[in-house]
């Protein structure tokens, strides 16, 4: 039977940072187990490439949450990273390290140690921060890319726009200053896609105490008594057993990690003997308290060109083509989600409460729910989106059967407090009040419907309910905190109650942040592997 130091359940944004920590002093052997594919894909190292991404089925598990009564009884699409990296691999590449008050809400929540003084110092330490002209703060090993030198012209009027409705600028949403209309900064170096696979993963492998292993299929944790001590996996069509001989660090994820613990006997004691599984432990909470980020896009015919007529014509693609493959810079090189911010859609906020995002770019959504960002609408067109920031509603991510295969039962159970229903009407109001600026009325020369300049309260709410999706930040469901009667994890994140084994990634977060989850995920992890290696 194989035996390691360090087994590592996923390869991806969380990961990926605890492999090259772990194993950095050379003491450590260190196991990666990655159901998905290595990230060799050319769409995943090219920025504009996850619009491709975005149904693959090699890279992408493609979920799909259960009707919601809350979005009308539409069942919501999920994608999620199946690939080395994860979904850092697989994401709009905004990095957003959240606002202060997220991480002292943490620390108020039971999760001692992680509020902002310590989520700060840990950014520091991971950052490299690549200003537009190329002056560089920092030594962390991922780089943190301004472009706002490189984003589209038709984006100064989202800028003016702001300023025209009285709100707030900022130079970086992650700086000392986070509210206001900003460039997004984004992870890329030189023009490529700055995964959490390329920062940190690829360097780790480099040195023989580590190992990487993908096609993986985990199936349980296995124990003895009370200490976690193996791995049952099938790889190949070969059932396999291996050995940890400190800790199992489960890493799979918000989707993936609450699944495994359940298929090992952890999590609710009912859901668990449904399925005939032996109940090593009752933990209600494991899968629970998941929140994510809902949001909404509205459309426009524009009337200046936009990366619409850069990319739709077959001329325009080659344009960009031969761009990036000389410089490395241009449309293929950004995200789509080139601009936007954090805001109060209303001064007697105490803290921003909405994030908007602004896209040069138009492209149709298919019933489906296919979205094209490499082929857009064929007319100048442009969007504006939002999404609140800190939801209420709490829903739970289970095992549908037995079977590691299965997809999960997802239960967002969204827009189920007033809180977050008026969160949606004041999000709705706060993107008309932009796009009603002069400057903005400008640049339309007409609305797809609906058109959310004409659209009162009630109007807003039931349209983010009949067209609203998740931005893809589960979180949650392995919750973080003292108290083991209220989480799963404790503040140096080993499961309540166990030895040997750690919950790592976005599901250990008590609250969710208030931008996009990729950044205080890889911190999370960052920060970990000091608290495991202090074990040690």
């Amino acid at each position: 039977m194989a035996s390691y130091d360090y087994i590592i359940i996923g390869a991806g944004s969380a990961g990926c940072v605890l492999a090259e920590r772990l194993s950095a002093s050379g003491r450590h052997r260190v196991l990666v187990l990655e159901a998905g594919a290595r990230d060799r894909s050319p769409w995943v190292r090219l920025p504009l490439g996850y619009g491709k991404t975005f149904f693959h089925p090699r890279l992408n598990w493609r979920y799909h949450s259960a009707p919601e009564a809350g979005l009308g009884g539409r069942s919501d699409y999920w994608p999620r990273g199946k690939v080395v990296g994860g979904s850092s691999s697989i994401n709009a590449l905004v990095w957003a390290r959240g606002l202060p008050n997220d991480f002292d809400d943490w620390a108020a929540a039971g999760a001692t140690g992680w509020d902002w003084d310590a989520a700060r110092r840990t950014f520091e330490a991971m950052e490299t921060r690549v200003a537009a002209d190329g002056r560089r703060e920092g030594t962390g090993p991922l780089h943190v890319q301004d472009v706002s030198d490189q984003v589209h012209r038709v984006t100064r009027h989202f800028f003016a726009g702001v300023a025209e409705a009285g709100l707030p600028r900022t130079d970086d949403c992650n700086g000392a200053e986070a509210e206001g209309a900003t460039t997004y900064r984004i992870t890329t170096r030189n023009g490529l896609r700055h995964s959490a696979a390329r920062a940190y993963l690829s360097p780790a492998l480099k040195r023989p105490n580590v190992t990487l292993r993908t096609g993986v299929t985990v199936g349980r944790i296995g124990f003895d008594g009370r200490r976690a001590t193996h791995v049952e996996l099938r790889a190949n069509g070969r059932a396999e057993t291996l050995h940890a001989g400190r800790e199992i660090i489960l890493s799979a994820g918000a989707v993936t990690s609450p699944r495994l613990l359940q298929l090992s006997g952890i999590g609710p004691a009912a859901l668990l003997r449904g399925h005939g599984i032996d109940v090593r432990a009752d933990m209600p909470h494991v899968g629970g308290n998941l929140q994510d980020h809902l949001g909404l896009n509205y459309f426009f015919r524009a009337t200046e060109p936009t990366l619409n007529d850069d990319l739709r014509p077959f001329w325009g693609k080659a344009k960009a083509a031969l761009r990036y493959a000389l410089t490395r810079r241009g449309p293929l090189a950004l995200s789509v989600n080139q601009c936007g911010g954090l805001f109060r859609s209303d001064p007697a906020q105490p803290h921003p409460d909405q994030q908007i995002y602004f896209n040069p770019v138009s492209y149709s959504t298919t019933p489906s729910g296919t979205r094209n960002v490499v082929n857009p609408d064929p007319f100048p067109g442009f969007i504006i989106g939002y999404q609140p920031t800190r939801p209420t509603s709490r829903g739970r991510i289970d095992i549908a059967s037995a079977d590691p295969d299965d997809a999960p039962r997802i239960r967002s159970n969204a827009l189920s407090t007033e809180e977050d229903r008026a969160a949606v009407i004041a999000g709705g109001r706060l993107c008309r009040r932009i796009m009603q600026t002069p400057a903005l009325q400008g640049l339309v020369d007409r609305a797809l419907e609906p058109d959310l300049r004409t659209l009162d309260g009630e109007a807003i709410l039931e349209d983010f309910r009949a067209r609203c999706g998740t931005v893809f930040h589960p979180v949650g469901t392995c919750r973080m905190g003292a108290d083991q009667g209220a989480s799963v994890v404790d503040p140096r994140l080993r499961l309540h109650g166990f030895e040997g084994l750690r919950v790592v990634d976005a599901s250990v977060f008590p609250n969710i942040t208030s931008g996009n989850t990729n950044a205080p995920t890889m911190m999370v992890a960052h920060r970990a592997a000091d608290l495991i290696l202090e074990a040690a």
